[in-house]
């Protein structure tokens, strides 16, 4: 079966859900939480399959993201039960005006219709996107990558039994076979068939979208996320935080990638920060790569231009000395791929010109990068983080796949 009519069947299967209540979605999604838990065993071994066909393919932290055990799809499964917990958005009433006339005009959410998901080597987005499109109204087209296909295949395989067990239709979610780069494509120009692409990926894959679709896209995933250590800063703080956001995950989107510091303190502060990141950690070691400034006080590899614009998902750390809170606003402006960025310190005046002066989804202020995620916003699991202003900016939970329409009711008004 090709992809687009792959499309077109998830398509012809959204009447069976567009006018669900809650109450039976979330019956789907019980029943869609349960059967992955019950299909663990098939599903360890397509990704055991997985795992030998990518070892020495893919980096080592990729591979953290492609492997699964028990505990894993266990927490898959909860966080599909966490999602059906969560208030339904669709049929809310957004606003409500009557006119002069007499005729009342609502506003109100629905669903957006067919969501197309395209995402890399990560199992676990296979069953957030498709409960969250559920819950939300919407019928799903997956797209994974082909290191995680097996996998993918199989965690497909129990949603959809799920599904059928509480009477629901299998075709509301489904997962393109072919994974060439012409499916993608064919998803990304799929006009009148795909209502919304979501890219989940790497810089290359938002790209290529960027340039390619056709169809309404929202941009998501990419982060160079910065945090700034200001003068008065707390560097006991700051070095908790900044150890938490590059090293407990670096391979996901929300890890810190660049290090700013204010000249008052980088010769009291980085000596600290080499200690934490590189002397006292036996495996994983981070690489710091600094600027010209950095590279005086600590030892470390030379920073090269690139660094500063690229998301490593890695342990690798660029590190740059500015000299104000003002030039770190510049430099994060100037290098940001509008995801995440925080400042670390106990200045109200500098957090709030921060706050202020920086452009992206999410910023904090004495928080680790790390929290930008659905369910840590308590969201629940999230299709992406969006990196644009239109129409949803920073986790995508269930709200930002609906969009609305007007009901105007009246009694024979006519203009």
């Amino acid at each position: 079966m090709t992809t687009i009519d792959i499309v077109k069947k998830t398509r012809a299967a959204w009447q069976t859900l567009c006018n669900a209540d809650t109450a039976k979605k979330n019956e789907l999604l019980l029943a869609m939480a349960d059967a992955l838990v019950k299909n663990s065993a098939k599903i360890l071994a397509e990704n055991k399959r997985d795992m030998d066909n990518s070892h020495g393919v893919i980096s080592d932290v990729m591979l953290d993201r492609l492997f699964l055990d028990e505990k894993r799809i266990s927490a898959m499964a909860d966080g599909i039960r966490e999602i059906a917990a969560l208030p339904d958005s669709v049929g809310e009433i957004i606003s409500q005006n009557t006119r002069p006339n007499g005729m009342t005009i609502y506003k109100k959410r629905v669903p957006i219709g067919v969501v197309a998901i395209i995402y890399e080597s990560r199992p676990n987005v296979t069953s957030d996107a498709a409960a969250l499109s559920v819950k939300s109204g919407n019928v799903c087209v997956l797209r994974g990558g082909k290191e995680a296909f097996n996998t993918s295949n199989a965690i497909v395989d129990a949603l959809k039994d799920g599904i059928e067990s509480v009477g629901g239709n299998r075709d509301i979610i489904n997962l393109v076979q072919d994974t060439s780069r012409n499916s993608a494509t064919e998803l990304m120009r799929a006009n009148g068939l795909v209502d919304l692409l979501i890219p989940r990926g790497g810089a290359g894959l938002i790209r290529a979208c960027v340039e390619n679709a056709t169809v309404p896209c929202i941009q998501t995933g990419t982060g160079i996320c910065h945090i700034y250590v200001d003068e008065y800063a707390d560097l006991e703080k700051a070095i908790k935080i900044i150890n938490n956001a590059k090293t407990s995950r670096p391979s996901v989107c929300n890890a810190e990638e660049v290090c700013l510091v204010h000249k008052n303190i980088a010769e009291k502060f980085l000596p600290m920060l080499k200690k934490v990141l590189v002397d006292d950690r036996d495996v994983n070691p981070v690489e710091l790569r600094l600027d010209e400034n950095a590279i005086k006080i600590i030892e470390g590899a030379p920073a090269v231009e690139n660094d500063f614009d690229t998301e490593f998902l890695d342990y690798i750390l660029a590190v740059k000395v500015v000299g104000c809170t003002d030039d770190a606003i510049a430099h994060i402006l100037a290098h940001s791929t509008g995801h995440s960025e925080a400042i670390v310190t106990e200045n109200t005046d500098n957090a709030e010109k921060f706050v202020n002066g920086t452009d992206s989804a999410a910023v904090y202020v004495n928080v680790s990068t790390r929290f930008t995620d659905g369910g840590e916003f308590g969201l629940g699991c999230e299709m992406g983080i969006s990196t644009q202003k239109l129409h949803a900016r920073g986790p995508m939970g269930l709200e930002e796949l609906t969009t609305y329409k007007y009901i105007i009711k009246g009694d024979g008004q006519i203009r």
